[in-house]
């Protein structure tokens, strides 16, 4: 199927020139980078949890470990619970 399209001039040079190196055609570089972005964003991407972590010395001294009542207690104190 024919189609137009508008690109950068400058990416359309770079696109030439990667093209006459290659041995290939803008059409062909056009059709292989569309194919990518499809594939790419047919697949799902993975949940991936952000690090956040931070420096420290672990627990505090006044807070026993797996003691989740007092962490509750300490994270909403002062904020009406």
């Amino acid at each position: 199927m024919k189609t137009t399209i508008e690109i950068a001039d400058a990416l359309l040079a770079e696109a030439k020139r990667i093209a006459a190196s290659e041995g290939t055609s803008v059409r062909d570089l056009v059709e292989d980078g569309l194919r990518r972005v499809v594939s790419e964003r047919k697949r799902p991407r993975k949940f991936r949890l952000q690090r956040a972590s931070f420096k420290g010395n672990g627990v505090r001294p006044d807070v026993e470990e797996g003691n989740w009542e007092r962490l509750r207690d300490l994270a909403y104190k002062g904020r009406g619970a």
